[in-house]
C-alpha cells in the first residue's frame, strides 16, 4: 500500500471493501476526526480507477445521518453501488480504486459570475420547478466558470438559454 490516506478516505474505502466482501455495513471508528466545519452540509465520495477514470460519484446536500462517519459510509456505498452512470463496483476491482471525500460547507447565493471560481467553489444550479445540479470544486477538467455552469446545468437537465439560479459552496477535499 502506498501513501497514508486521511481517515475519511480510509473509512470510505473500508466501507466499500467490507460491504462487497462480507455484505455488512461497518461502524465508523470512534477516533474519526471531527468535520472540518461545524456547519458541514453533506458529503460527496468520488471513486476513480488508478488511471483516473471516474467509477462513481454520489453525495448529499444535507446530512442524512447523525454524524459524519455514518454519512461517509452511506455515501461511499452509494457511489460504489448506485451511481446510475456505471455498473456497481465488483470485488475484483477493489485493488484498483482510489477514493476522494468532499465535505461541503453551507451554500451561499451568487449574484454575479465574478463571485465564482471553479478552483475554489463548487456550484449548485437550480430552477423554480425543482431541477438541481451540483458540480464539485477543483475538478481537473473544469477550468472556467462557463464550463462549470454548463456541466452543472447539463446534470440538472437545464437547457441552454433557460433561466436558473446559482449557489456556490466551498468543500474540504480529502484524498
Amino acid at each position: 500500500m502506498g501513501k497514508e490516506h486521511h481517515p475519511y478516505v480510509q473509512l470510505a474505502r473500508d466501507a466499500v471493501e467490507h460491504f462487497l466482501r462480507d455484505r455488512e455495513i461497518i461502524e465508523p471508528p470512534s477516533d474519526l476526526p471531527p468535520p472540518p466545519t461545524e456547519k458541514w452540509q453533506g458529503v460527496f465520495v468520488s471513486i476513480h480507477t488508478s488511471d483516473g477514470q471516474l467509477r462513481g460519484c454520489i453525495g448529499t446536500l444535507r446530512p442524512l445521518h447523525p454524524d459524519i462517519g455514518r454519512e461517509i459510509i452511506a455515501v461511499a456505498l452509494d457511489a460504489a453501488l448506485k451511481d446510475p452512470r456505471f455498473p456497481p463496483v465488483d470485488v475484483s476491482e477493489l485493488h484498483d480504486l482510489e477514493y476522494t471525500v468532499y465535505v461541503l460547507h453551507p451554500p451561499e447565493p451568487v449574484q454575479s459570475m465574478e463571485e465564482l471560481d471553479p478552483r475554489v467553489y463548487g456550484v449548485i444550479v437550480y430552477t423554480e420547478d425543482g431541477r438541481r445540479g451540483l458540480l464539485l470544486p477543483d475538478l481537473p477538467e473544469v477550468d472556467t466558470v462557463e464550463k462549470q455552469l454548463q456541466i452543472a446545468c447539463m446534470k440538472a437537465g437545464i437547457a441552454p438559454g433557460e433561466s436558473f439560479s446559482v449557489e456556490r459552496f466551498q468543500a474540504d477535499k480529502f484524498e
